[in-house]
């Protein structure tokens, strides 16, 4: 029989004919067996399809970051203007987080050292990697490899809600007794040990405490997440879709996966290790006497702080690729797109992130320089701190050597992604100081490491979030974002940004602590550079006021930004444009074949400047004259 449709099969009124219809369409069928219609709460809150997974990791994630964002904020006042009250937020603060914190709305050392660990903490493990490698990656891989779903739909549920748990686990932290964790976002021991602990303390309902729950249930999320991720690109790729046809964003998920898998379970066993030193007395990062308050702690002895260390950092530094990696496969591909021509060396790209990822776990310890290592073991690690800046260097100059003699369409995505190329560059270069000894010496703990850490961290990776963001936002939602809402947000991110990082390497240089509470104010060598704080705080200010406008974009164009024209708006190459816009469940309405790579852009001979991965090669062929030999 015809293929003709399935309800007119059955109002023939013989199995067979469905039947047939079923046999002839087994893709659509699939598709028809799951367009059953769910619960609200099973669509959009305990779904298992990896789109609606991904949007939740994106706005958790975003929402979160806000969160962070509006701790530091309240931070830069303090450092610009120490002891005096916070306007307009002061008395909130009061009035929510307690008197001992913020009396008469002024910001107290202990209300300073709670923000800045929960700031730190939020903004990398719960906001940053989540939203790039999660957010982006379940939307956006499976429809890249041609997959109807990630491997494992309900683990991919799972992993978004321990994330979630593990959120509202630190955030909550702030209403228990003596506040959220103060021990830093790195959490060392013996402090950490000791910190919200004693008579007044609840044993698990405390800053402390819940930092460590909560890391354990993010961990846990994550890992959960990365076997899927793995599994999936492995396993789920379309026939034709090759190693080195992959799109270059799913290399940098890969590689981030494995990094992940690897440098996590270290961190989640070392949150246990504490958590029991915490509420069961044990002693694995507490040092032989330990006084605490004039006595020697009873319950320490045998513990190595420096073991904390060690496994922190194990993840630590990797953690710095894991946020990283996602935001050169966007750049990838945004690049690619809008200069109209095959990235300058695809294979140099996929061989410098898997150089990333092996020797970015064997330079944890350049940390730790501080700790008296000794020479052999400094050496080594201040080798391949070094070795591991030649992939960095390549990757950025195949971005620049892509741009050249391009045609290049600065649309809001292409902006965004030509904003991250200086900002990796300083983040990078001003990150080689701190992998040597000698020069890191001088410089730990004072403010240049936070600038070199925020330049990588911050800037450049929020400048590729919003590039992925607006780049796929058409077909996630059908809708294309306000192009002047965008330029309006970009340009004040992009100063901004600036303002409040590079006076952080100058006053580094002053040997300006990063821990000082007044901003130096106590410190006679600082008085010169304090100025700097003002500008910095200003600048970080303007820079919540920038996202206004994103905010606006974000939620405005959902309901009345321009209806996208075709589902592939941007004249891409890549599977995710093969897909109804936005995918429904199953992603794709036919079986794909991939043909050729993922960047076929400006081919001779083709009639467009573009040749998608899933059609086929229309160029006729010449038939080849034979050549007689003589």
């Amino acid at each position: 029989m015809e293929n003709q449709d399935f309800e007119s099969a059955k109002k023939q009124g013989t199995a067979q004919n469905a039947n047939s219809w079923v046999a002839e369409n087994p893709h659509e069928t699939h598709l028809r067996v799951h367009e059953v219609e769910l619960p609200w709460y099973r669509k959009y809150l305990f779904s298992t399809d990896h789109k609606v997974i991904g949007i939740q990791y994106m706005i958790t994630s975003l929402l979160i970051a806000l969160f962070g964002f509006g701790l530091m904020i309240v931070m830069r006042w303090q450092l610009s203007y120490p002891g005096k009250p916070i306007p307009l937020l002061g008395g909130v603060l009061e009035n929510i987080l307690g008197h001992d914190m913020f009396p008469n709305g002024v910001m107290t050392p202990q209300a300073y050292n709670a923000f800045g660990a929960i700031h730190g903490t939020v903004m990398i493990f719960m906001a940053l990697v989540p939203a790039l490698f999660a957010g982006f990656g379940n939307f956006v891989v499976p429809l890249q490899l041609g997959a109807p779903d990630m491997a494992f739909p309900r683990l991919n549920m799972a992993s978004f809600w321990c994330f979630f748990v593990g959120a509202v686990i630190i955030m909550v932290s702030f209403f228990v007794p003596g506040g959220a964790a103060k021990s830093g976002w790195t959490s060392y021991p013996p402090l950490a040990d000791l910190a919200d602990s004693g008579p007044n303390f609840h044993p698990i309902l405390n800053g402390q405490t819940l930092w460590l729950l909560g890391m354990a249930f993010n961990i846990t999320g994550s890992l959960l997440g990365v076997i899927n991720m793995i599994t999936t690109i492995f396993q789920l790729r379309v026939p034709g879709l090759s190693w080195m046809r992959l799109p270059f964003f799913v290399w940098a998920e890969l590689v981030t996966a494995f990094l992940m898998l690897l440098a996590f379970p270290p961190l989640e066993a070392a949150a246990i290790m504490q958590l029991m030193d915490r509420v069961a007395g044990t002693s694995f990062f507490s040092p032989d006497g330990l006084i605490v308050n004039g006595q020697q702690a009873h319950y320490s002895g045998g513990g190595a702080p420096l073991l904390w260390q060690h496994l922190f950092w194990f993840l630590g530094h990797p953690e710095v690729y894991v946020q990283i990696l996602p935001t050169m496969g966007i750049v990838a591909e945004i690049i690619a797109n809008n200069t109209r021509k095959p990235l300058w060396s695809y294979r140099i790209l996929v061989y410098s992130v898997l150089t990333i990822g092996f020797v970015g776990m064997i330079v944890w310890a350049h940390h730790m320089y501080m700790t008296g290592m000794g020479q052999a073991i400094s050496t080594f690690f201040q080798l391949f701190t070094t070795i591991i800046s030649i992939p960095s260097v390549l990757i950025g100059t195949v971005f620049l050597m892509s741009l050249w003699g391009a045609s290049i369409r600065f649309n809001l995505p292409m902006m965004f992604a030509l904003a991250w190329l200086p900002l990796f560059g300083i983040g990078g270069l001003t990150g080689l100081p701190l992998g040597w000894s000698t020069s890191d010496m001088v410089l730990h703990d004072t403010y240049y490491v936070v600038g070199h850490f925020h330049y990588m961290m911050a800037p450049t990776s929020i400048m590729a979030l919003f590039a992925g963001i607006y780049y796929w936002y058409p077909k996630a939602t059908g809708r294309e974002m306000n192009e002047f809402l965008g330029k309006l947000h970009f340009w004040p991110t992009f100063i901004t940004f600036n303002g409040i990082f590079l006076p952080m390497l100058m006053q580094g240089f002053a040997g300006i602590h990063r821990r000082w509470y007044d901003g130096g104010q106590g410190w006679e060598m600082a008085q010169g550079l304090l100025w700097l704080n003002h500008v910095m705080s200003v600048s970080a200010w303007l820079l919540a006021l920038a996202q206004i406008p994103f905010i606006l974009n974000f939620f405005w164009s959902l309901f009345y930004g321009k209806k996208v024209q075709s589902d592939n708006p941007w004249q891409a190459t890549t599977l995710e444009w093969a897909t109804p816009t936005p995918p429904g469940h199953g992603n794709f309405l036919k079986p794909l074949t991939v043909y050729r790579g993922p960047y076929a852009y400006s081919v001779p001979g083709n009639e467009k400047d573009y040749l998608p991965q899933w059609e086929p090669d229309t160029k006729p062929q010449v038939p080849q004259a034979k050549v007689t030999k003589i």
